[in-house]
């Protein structure tokens, strides 16, 4: 099988350049030490006819636009909307008719607890292979720092091992290289996202907006499943979820800084994520090509992600609370919302114990760009929502969400008394309430003009 462009002239005298395509060639066409049954494994494909001529072809696209991101990412797309196309399900009219009665309600019911306006745009009920082509760019810009430091790491590998006399003939060689890391890495991610595909229950299952601004979406697919496992009727389930993802979509929609404030989270903890090429040389150099298995566990297990810097930790601690102040707000108005449903609590219990533990798919994304989107505070951020709707009502606390300034702190997170007690004082109009540092700085302020006049 030649993959290779039958116009690529030839030449009695290759370059290296033309040795390494050559190789490229002879290793996709099988005729190498690794067949392309066993790269189908490294990249979680599987080892069927028609996945394999896929594979092919998609390879020999990377090599030949080894700079294109479009391919990369309609790769990425691909494999996705292939993933998640194996057990999807369409929408019937009767189950459009339960979610516009759901949705209707769960507005209705919202309005009563909340300030925080109502949707202009209608919600979406989404299949699966629906949800990955709303959602793809998202998961793209979450994990492009992983996917750039892989084909980087690939290139460096390619030079640490090339004779120095020869390094200035690699060419398009690491290009090549590189282009091919960003492929394997591309058709991971989509594998991911389409098995995550059968895992969420809607657009903001994970915290992140993930859908357009100002829509909210639902799979029914997958809350018909949920619901299968829990002593519920499922269109209380329904009703449940539809509310949820509406408070979602009203916040994210509300607080129009929120989701750059996000960005930029995770923006400031991804720039500290790379890959280290002495990890995947060493793989590489002891790899196996009758045991794939083992470079796609590596690719997914997170063991190439070095352990997280200061920086990212802070960064990370910073992306933990967003996700705890949003999810537990969601809570506490979904509580509120909810107080009809017979087994609202039942649910709202299968909710925090979901996002708590989360799926394999959500896990394995996690382990492949070195990210978890878990509202780890989410227990404590739902007490202290409650705490501040207690004490100042919701119009209060609804206009929190305002400005970043005005929002709760990991410390307020920790210590909600002192929050709440703030809150209140100003409500009243009183003098702010100070705390320790606060009452320092004060009292250094107020030193230092009479030091001055001591002194002179």
């Amino acid at each position: 099988m030649n993959i290779m462009n039958d116009e690529s002239p030839s030449s009695s005298d290759p370059t290296p350049d033309d040795e390494f395509r050559d190789l490229f060639a002879q290793f996709l066409a099988g005729n190498g030490e690794i067949d392309p049954a066993a790269l189908a494994g490294v990249a979680g494909l599987p080892s069927d006819p028609a996945a394999l001529r896929a594979l092919l072809s998609q390879l020999q696209s990377a090599l030949s636009n080894p700079s294109s991101v479009e391919a990369t990412a309609k790769l990425s797309l691909d494999q996705a909307v292939a993933a998640a196309g194996r057990d999807d399900a369409s929408v019937t009219d009767a189950t459009r008719a339960a979610y516009d009665q759901a949705f209707d309600l769960a507005d209705l019911w919202l309005s009563e607890v909340t300030d925080v306006s109502a949707l202009q745009a209608p919600p979406m009920l989404l299949t699966r292979r629906e949800w990955v082509r709303a959602t793809m760019d998202v998961w793209r810009a979450l994990s492009e720092p992983v996917a750039s430091s892989i084909s980087g790491a690939m290139g460096t590998m390619l030079e640490s091992q090339t004779p120095e006399d020869m390094k200035s003939t690699l060419g398009s060689a690491s290009a090549m290289v590189q282009s091919v890391g960003s492929t394997l890495f591309a058709m991971q991610l989509g594998h991911v996202v389409g098995q995550l595909s059968a895992e969420v229950l809607s657009g903001g299952d994970i915290g992140v907006a993930l859908l357009p601004d100002g829509r909210a979406g639902v799979l029914p697919q997958n809350v018909t499943a949920l619901s299968t496992g829990l002593d519920v009727a499922e269109q209380e389930v329904q009703l449940y979820i539809a509310i949820r993802e509406l408070a979602h979509a009203r916040l994210f929609h509300h607080a129009r800084w929120l989701p750059l404030d996000l960005q930029s989270a995770l923006t400031a903890y991804a720039q500290g994520i790379h890959i280290d090429a002495g990890p995947l040389e060493s793989l590489m150099e002891n790899f196996d090509p009758s045991r794939p298995d083992e470079l796609r566990s590596a690719l997914t297990d997170g063991r190439l992600i070095p352990p997280r810097s200061d920086e990212q930790k802070r960064a990370l601690e910073r992306i933990e609370t967003q996700l705890a102040l949003i999810e537990g707000w969601v809570d506490v108005v979904t509580e509120d919302a909810t107080r009809r449903l017979p087994r609202s609590n039942a649910l709202a219990e299968t909710m925090r114990r979901r996002r708590a533990s989360g799926g394999p798919a959500e896990s394995a994304f996690a382990a492949l760009v070195g990210l978890e989107l878990r509202p780890r505070r989410l227990r404590e951020a739902s007490a202290m929502w409650r705490a501040v709707t207690t004490a100042i009502g919701a119009s209060a606390r609804d206009a929190l969400w305002s400005h970043p300034d005005a929002m709760p702190s990991s410390d307020d997170v920790s210590a909600p008394d002192s929050f709440v007690a703030r809150l209140v004082a100003q409500s009243r109009g009183e003098a702010p309430i100070q705390d320790d540092i606060d009452r320092a700085l004060a009292d250094l302020l107020r030193d230092e003009p009479n030091e001055s006049t001591n002194d002179s």
